[in-house]
């Protein structure tokens, strides 16, 4: 290192130190700065300090909130239920406090078999909670004994908590009707509750036996739900079954045969609810075990109520279509089809023609042995038309058979079974007869008496009404009666399922005669065995029916007699003579429309003659 570069290093370092001398303030500037740090680190601490003052009275307030929450409902744990008893005249409704739900519903105006009010609801074999999701802990209704507040002969509030936080339940039976109001409303639970949250609804019941048969009664008892799009479904009634629904249901109802518990959502109850049917035991007084997992808007502020409504009453279609407008979904409800008509063919014939034609007859206060037997004779009456053709197409056949028997006699030979059905068919049409003109006039009356079948035992006008020996139209007659079961028969025999069986083989047998009547001797041979086990249904009828209702088997011997007294009766007034003159005239009048084959008759002779030429190459 070289003297110049010296020097400068030495004139650099005398400059900065000069200037950092020069720069350096003064005692007064440097007690100033001091000062000003000093209090810039007081605000500092004051600051955190009164952060942290207001964090923990904020920690505080909400903790103190959350106990007197938690305090209020710890009370509420173990705090003794009481029973709250509401009544309008058609139910007699007992609530608890314990859960702030129904415990027992009884309808003083219809009596089971025992003789006593129904039961829908019973103490102990039903359970109706609702939950709620919590920031701690999820709130269970069952878990807590309400308040009963506001109390009138026909309301009651069911209070959690107080207005300040709380939930309340509230209930009100409506004058001259079945139905139950139900409203759930918070009051700022939004402290103790998640927003959003919803409300789950966990309904469970086991139904009771109210009639005197048990399989009948069991046959007819389903969980039956509507959909929003409004369809109708329901559990199989057999067994145990569970679904899972895919759409918004409006309702849910655990149906018996006459009477259900329907429980209705304004808003509607979310699609996946999970609902569940079990058969119960014979004998052990109950029906069906009935489960339903749902779930439902709620506003956990209170500032929109929850609204619901239970149906707890009889199917009485005409009083469930009443009800429609009544219930929080108006005529969308469609409650009258808890009762089950049928499939929509069947039920659109139970619906405009059955069941004005007995409401009318009803309406004359008549015993309703006498009102079926009414029906009977004019539901005869409205298909006779029918009845006659199918006859007198049997007839025509039946004074045709010498014509038939002599192609039978031309044609002995298997092989020419072909030609002589041609030929049949030919002579058929001269004769303007058509095989298949009494089936079709039988087929328009099966709908009827499949209809009827959906019908009668749907009625709950018949239920407790007697007739003759039958002690309730509603359920099987048993004028003989033993203590032991027999299989396939049961503990007695019904007097009306017997006879409605005689007279099925009344008919079985007419039917068959008439047959045998228009067959070829060949035919008749050949369909002996068929006909005789023709036999067989009277017979399954009598093991099937002897447990139904007595209505149903009265109004199906009634029916059955009838048939046979039309029958004897056009027997009686058809002249085979004339009519066989009558078929001989409109064979001449049309004797030149008929050189041809043509329908059936024409495809037989084809089908015949390329059997011939087949036979003729081999």
């Amino acid at each position: 290192m070289d003297k110049n570069t010296i020097i400068g290093f030495v004139l650099i370092a005398a400059v900065v130190f000069g200037f950092s001398w020069y720069s350096q303030p003064s005692e007064e500037e440097r007690a100033a700065y001091i000062e000003a740090a000093r209090q810039d680190s007081i605000n500092n601490a004051k600051a955190q300090e009164n952060a942290m003052a207001q964090a923990k009275a904020k920690a505080e307030k909400l903790a103190q909130e959350a106990a007197d929450s938690s305090a209020l409902f710890f009370e509420a744990r173990n705090a003794q239920a009481q029973d709250v008893q509401l009544s309008n005249g058609l139910i007699d409704l007992t609530l608890t406090t314990r859960g702030g739900t129904i415990k027992n519903v009884s309808l003083p105006n219809f009596n089971n078999q025992e003789g006593n009010p129904v039961q829908l609801i019973r103490k102990g074999k039903n359970s109706l909670v609702f939950s709620f999701a919590g920031k701690q802990d999820n709130l269970e209704t069952g878990d807590f004994t309400f308040q009963a507040i506001d109390r009138t002969p026909k309301s009651v509030t069911m209070r959690l908590g107080d207005e300040k936080c709380g939930l309340d339940i509230s209930y009100a039976l409506n004058d001259n009707s079945y139905l139950v109001d139900i409203t759930i409303q918070a009051h700022n639970m939004g402290k103790v509750l998640l927003p959003n949250s919803g409300i789950a609804t966990n309904w469970y019941d086991i139904a009771a036996q109210q009639e005197k048969g048990f399989d009948f009664e069991d046959r007819y008892t389903a969980l039956t739900y509507k959909e929003n799009d409004g369809s109708i479904e329901d559990l199989s009634a057999s067994g145990e079954h569970e679904e899972t629904t895919e759409n918004n249901i409006d309702w849910v109802a655990f149906k018996n045969q006459f009477f259900s518990c329907v429980l209705i959502s304004q808003d509607g109850f979310n699609s996946g609810a999970t609902l569940a049917s079990k058969s119960c035991q014979k004998g052990s007084g109950d029906l069906k075990e009935y489960h339903a997992q749902l779930s439902s808007t709620f506003d956990v502020n209170g500032h929109q109520p929850t609204r619901m409504q239970m149906y707890l009453g009889p199917n009485d279609f005409h009083l469930l279509k009443a009800h429609n407008s009544r219930t929080v979904l108006k005529d969308n409800a469609k409650l009258e089809e808890l009762v089950d008509l049928g499939w929509p063919l069947f039920r659109w014939i139970n619906r405009w023609i059955i069941l004005p034609l007995f409401d009318f007859l009803k309406g004359f206060g008549l015993n309703m042995g006498i009102v079926l037997l009414l029906l009977t004779i004019i539901v005869k009456a409205l298909v006779y038309p029918t009845t006659k053709k199918s006859f007198l197409s049997s007839a025509r056949m039946r004074v045709l058979k010498p014509q038939v028997d002599a192609l039978s006699a031309k044609y002995p030979k298997q092989e020419d079974a072909m030609k002589k059905q041609a030929e049949m068919m030919q002579l058929y049409k001269e004769y303007g007869v058509s095989p298949m003109g009494g089936c079709l006039p039988m087929l328009i009356q099966a709908p009827i008496w499949i209809a009827l079948f959906n019908f009668v035992p749907n009625a709950i006008e018949l239920r407790g009404q007697s007739f003759l020996w039958a002690k309730d139209l509603s359920s099987y007659d048993e004028l003989i009666k033993w203590d032991t079961d027999i299989w396939l028969i049961g503990d007695h025999l019904s007097i009306f399922c017997i006879l409605f069986s005689l007279t099925n083989i009344v008919n079985t047998w007419i039917s068959m005669r008439q047959q045998q009547n228009q067959m070829s001797s060949e035919q008749a041979s050949q369909m002996k065995m068929m006909q005789y086990m023709m036999y067989i249904m009277p017979l399954m009828f009598f093991f099937m029916f002897n447990n139904y209702s007595s209505g149903l088997c009265y109004y199906y011997f009634l029916s059955g007699l009838t048939s046979i007294l039309i029958m004897w009766y056009l027997r009686k007034t058809t002249d085979d003579a004339k009519l066989l003159a009558k078929l001989e005239a409109y064979r001449e009048a049309h004797k030149n429309d008929a050189k041809k084959p043509s329908g059936m008759a024409a495809r037989l002779a084809a089908l015949q003659e390329q059997m011939e030429q087949q036979q003729k190459k081999k």
